[in-house]
């Protein structure tokens, strides 16, 4: 069995002036994105490696559900006095990573990573590097007018995505990874859901009410397919490797939320990474849903986690039950195993366990379980309900990064948050990429070179 140990995470992080309703979010972003140019970074992105309509089934898709929309943008940016690549103002960062205008969100992608400490680090990094340019943007604009939140909705029927990326063999056949993947995607919201107030749809708005596990389960509209804005797919076919197509795939999922807690970053992208070891092993879980898409609601909006979604073969299973399948197969196949993965299968079953007995347990390590404690204790002392739309207002302080008014933050002040990396690795992880990936060779060339770079983008430097 050939480890999968190559991963990233793109977030697209929300933006916000609270002192102008109309200000345009295209050039908010932009300038945001900007505040945080210096000299010691190249904006030489090299577009042509990027290919969203071919899919990793074996075609071309003619066009994408978000092709018109993009057109629309275009049009629009026309008449913005900005050329393309000041409109994008993209980055490639001293660490390795990027950072750019994804058109009404700025949006940070770490380095390539092949531990989970070293992911937790940058996701982290990413955090602190944003805050950062809100606050140059901020002094410009004279006051803390600019707020980000790494969430995933704006409560008015819009997403977001933060994509966990894994660099997977081309030799693994692509049915294989469907059939392992889907079951536990549907269901790994259960360890590494943000938590959400209400219930939304695609630009449908947003309806108060209840707690459910994840802020990206309302949008998944498919179980398949290339798209990323419109009819989202809980498993993205898009084929855009990255790196020798002939050898590799890259798996681009955009069905997870955003994670603050760091716990819950590193055993999202830890179990993911077992099940595709597992995939590549030959070896299946012996569950297939017989529609994902309506099950992965389901058990979002199902706190209480009693709700059974439909087997293909026939019968119900819990998402527990379904995660512990995996689990479970995987403590049989992992007998000699590394401290890391030793770590994640102990970890998963911890929280599997918890989650059915001891939930409380969990606070400060499962963004849900954490903020859905936070959300009752406010309303037993305010004396309110679930609809009420203070609790909307509440869930989106918990992922505002803003340290003196985000909700996490306080936590983490107080020691209630566990912690997977310190405050020194965070600040290492913003100026360095990994020693031990081609992200840290990025970033070397970037800290060295940068005036001589022509182009650059994740597969190579050119000078």
């Amino acid at each position: 069995m050939n480890p999968v140990r190559l991963f990233g995470i793109e977030t697209e992080y929300g933006i916000a002036r609270e002192d102008c309703e109309t200000a345009d979010p295209v050039v908010e972003s932009m300038e945001l994105v900007r505040a945080y140019l210096d000299g010691h970074f190249t904006h030489r992105w090299d577009y042509r490696g990027e290919h969203p309509h071919e899919d990793q089934r074996g075609f071309r898709v003619a066009e994408l559900a978000q092709d018109q929309e993009e057109d629309l943008f275009a049009e629009q940016d026309a008449h913005r006095p900005f050329s393309f690549h000041e409109m994008k103002s993209d980055l490639v960062l001293p660490n390795g990573a990027r950072l750019y205008n994804d058109h009404t969100h700025p949006e940070y992608s770490t380095p390539e990573c092949r531990s989970l400490k070293d992911i937790v680090a940058h996701d982290r990094a990413g955090e602190q590097i944003l805050r950062i340019a809100a606050q140059r943007r901020n002094q410009v604009l004279g006051g803390p007018v600019v707020q980000l939140y790494k969430n995933n909705t704006d409560f008015h029927g819009h997403s977001y995505g933060c994509h966990d990326n894994y660099l997977v063999s081309r030799e693994i056949n692509f049915e294989n990874l469907v059939r392992g993947l889907m079951p536990f995607l549907v269901s790994r919201q259960l360890i590494a859901g943000a938590g959400k107030v209400g219930r939304e749809a695609q630009e449908r708005g947003f309806v108060p009410g209840g707690f459910q596990l994840s802020q990206r389960a309302d949008f998944m509209e498919a179980e398949l397919g290339v798209d990323t804005m419109h009819n989202r797919p809980i498993l993205n076919t898009r084929d855009e490797p990255h790196a020798n197509r002939e050898r590799y795939r890259r798996l681009h999922l955009i069905v997870g939320d955003a994670n603050m807690c760091e716990y819950a970053t590193a055993l999202k992208i830890g179990t993911t990474r077992v099940v595709l070891d597992m995939i590549a092993g030959g070896l299946l879980p012996p569950c297939e849903l017989d529609s994902p898409v309506q099950a992965i609601r389901a058990l979002s909006r199902d706190p209480e986690l009693k709700t059974a979604v439909k087997r293909q073969t026939g019968g119900t299973i819990s998402g527990l039950e379904i995660q512990r399948e995996y689990v479970n197969l995987a403590r049989k196949i992992f007998i000699e195993m590394d401290e890391e993965t030793a770590w994640i299968l102990q970890e998963w079953e911890n929280v599997l366990e918890m989650l059915e007995r001891d939930r409380g347990q969990l606070i400060g390590k499962i963004d849900w379980v954490t903020k859905q404690w936070l959300l009752e204790s406010f309303i037993q002392e305010e004396r309110i309900s679930w609809d009420d739309p203070w609790l909307a207002s509440l869930d989106l302080e918990y992922h505002n990064l803003d340290s003196q008014r985000g909700l996490f933050f306080g936590l983490e002040a107080e020691g209630r948050m566990t912690r997977m990396c310190q405050e020194h690795e965070i600040h290492e992880a913003m100026k360095h990429g990994p020693f031990d990936t081609r992200g840290g060779l990025r970033g070397l060339c970037v800290q060295r070179f940068g005036e001589d770079i022509t182009s650059i983008q994740w597969e190579g430097v050119h000078f």
